[in-house]
């Protein structure tokens, strides 16, 4: 499932190919589920003739800054990506949006259309987006601020790290490294965490998802000590890069991977 740095390359991709570019021309399947609030016809009609002057983000969600408002925003839900394409070609399997700007031509494609393309006059300040918490490579608050806030939820801290409304592109994964690299116990409750535990889990999460996007999202670059590379495997016998057992169990409604002799 696409997380922050999924997000994070696909918005870099589209500044790389698409900033300065007009759509030439630009097509849209119709899908009632991912064009959300909208219609595929109404965004092929809003995107084309305008130009592209940057790219936004927050959390899982990206938008295109066009010349005119409104402006299209994605969600990629679980299976979305956005594919390069030459000029002739055929359009990718599950495409759903196909947008050419001069000889650029990138499409967004869905599998199991969970994701959502939308209009919207202001991404960064209508909902969905403006629900969303902190945006963990580059929004993250002070310590202090940090504390006050996870002081004020009981729910175990598994299940608050993957909150958007407060950790926004947090997903599963992300959540399991940042418990296990910061050593704390996914059980324990947000309210209960000390500062210094605090100041730890916030400059653990900053770091793993800096490094994430720094390596384009390809996990087969991440650190070979990282549980994200066990996590995954559903033997009995988990183990880490040290020896150490993984445990699989659910937690606030989903599966979390943790090594009690490591996180307390």
């Amino acid at each position: 499932m696409p997380e922050l740095p999924e997000a994070e390359s696909a918005r870099r991709l589209l500044q790389r190919l698409l900033k300065g570019r007009r759509f030439a021309a630009v097509a849209a399947q119709p899908d009632p589920i991912v064009f959300s609030g909208t219609t595929a016809a109404r965004v092929a009609a809003a995107l084309k003739g305008r130009t592209v002057r940057g790219t936004g983000r927050k959390g899982k969600h990206v938008w295109l800054e066009l010349d005119r408002r409104p402006w299209p925003a994605f969600h990629m839900g679980m299976s979305g990506w956005f594919e390069v394409v030459g000029p002739d070609d055929e359009p990718p399997r599950f495409w759903k949006l196909d947008l050419l700007a001069g000889s650029r031509r990138v499409v967004f494609c869905d599998v199991r259309r969970f994701g959502r393309v939308r209009l919207l006059q202001d991404p960064p300040h209508e909902p969905p987006i403006s629900l969303l918490g902190f945006d963990p490579l580059v929004g993250l608050p002070p310590v202090a601020e940090l504390a006050r806030h996870l002081a004020r939820r009981s729910a175990p801290i598994k299940a608050v790290l993957l909150d958007q409304s407060l950790f926004a592109g947090v997903g599963n994964w992300i959540a399991d490294e940042v418990l296990f690299q910061a050593g704390l116990s996914p059980h324990r409750p947000a309210r209960e965490l000390d500062r210094d535990e605090v100041a730890r889990l916030r400059r653990v999460m900053h770091a793993i998802v800096a490094l994430a996007v720094r390596v384009d999202g390809d996990s087969s670059k991440f650190p070979k000590r990282w549980l994200f590379h066990r996590r995954w495997e559903y033997r009995g016998d988990l183990l880490t890069s040290r020896g150490e057992s993984i445990v699989r169990e659910t937690i606030g409604g989903r599966t979390a991977a943790w090594v009690p002799t490591r996180q307390r």
